[in-house]
């Protein structure tokens, strides 16, 4: 690996794997992971519980910029309450992207992020990594997999939780969020230019791996800035 801090992004839909092929990787690669979905699933969850109007976006920047967001190890806090498992419930989900387009809360987040960065290796995984937080990362990936495909993940993760969704109804909510992702006006989920596309339709998750560290092992081989 080439000295300096090295920042690996991995952008993508949810349901592409790219959660548990960027955790992975970074504990193959030593690295921190960051995992910025959970960032906007954690103020999503907190206006949820205080009934909070998500039009008032003024009301959901202010809850952003005093939230004090904890990670360790694979541990989320909020406000210092363990949210670990209430932000992947289906309702948050759904909120997520609504909360993820207000231009406040990116700003606050997408600050948060480079922070989180700063003097270290890190991977990290979300929407808008590779285009607008970390744009001079020396390696960016963006995930892809089919609609259906990426419902089933999603059933079989909800249903080792306990819950129950019919997978027409993940379907709905997986197409209304690409929707709201892809056409909102302030970092929208595109893959970067410089971006390595990634389908992990019919791949296995060690096979993406394998393949996301050999392209890292390539791309990182000579000294590189990632400020």
């Amino acid at each position: 690996m080439s000295g300096g801090h090295v920042v690996i992004t991995i952008d993508g839909p949810a349901g592409t794997g790219k959660s548990t092929a960027a955790r992975k990787l970074a504990q193959l690669l030593g690295f921190s992971f960051l995992d910025t979905g959970a960032m906007y699933r954690a103020i999503a969850w907190g206006c949820l519980q205080q009934g909070m109007d998500l039009t008032r976006h003024d009301l959901v920047t202010n809850f952003a910029r005093q939230a004090d967001l904890q990670f360790e190890d694979q541990t989320i806090r909020l406000n210092g309450q363990d949210v670990t498992q209430a932000i992947r419930l289906p309702q948050v989900t759904l909120v997520a992207s609504q909360v993820a387009a207000i231009e406040g809360v990116r700003e606050q987040m997408v600050a948060l992020q480079r922070r989180a960065a700063e003097g270290q290796n890190i991977v990290t995984e979300g929407r808008d990594q590779g285009t607008i937080v970390f744009p001079k990362a020396p390696c960016k990936f963006f995930l892809t997999a089919s609609p259906l495909e990426r419902a089933k993940r999603r059933e079989a993760q909800l249903r080792s939780s306990g819950q129950s969704v019919p997978l027409e109804e993940i379907l709905e909510q997986q197409q209304l969020r690409d929707e709201r992702d892809e056409n909102r006006t302030i970092a929208p989920l595109r893959p970067a230019a410089d971006a390595t596309i990634v389908d992990t339709t019919s791949t296995s998750l060690e096979e993406v791996i394998d393949y996301l560290q050999r392209v890292v092992m390539t791309k990182t081989s000579s000294p590189r800035t990632t400020a």
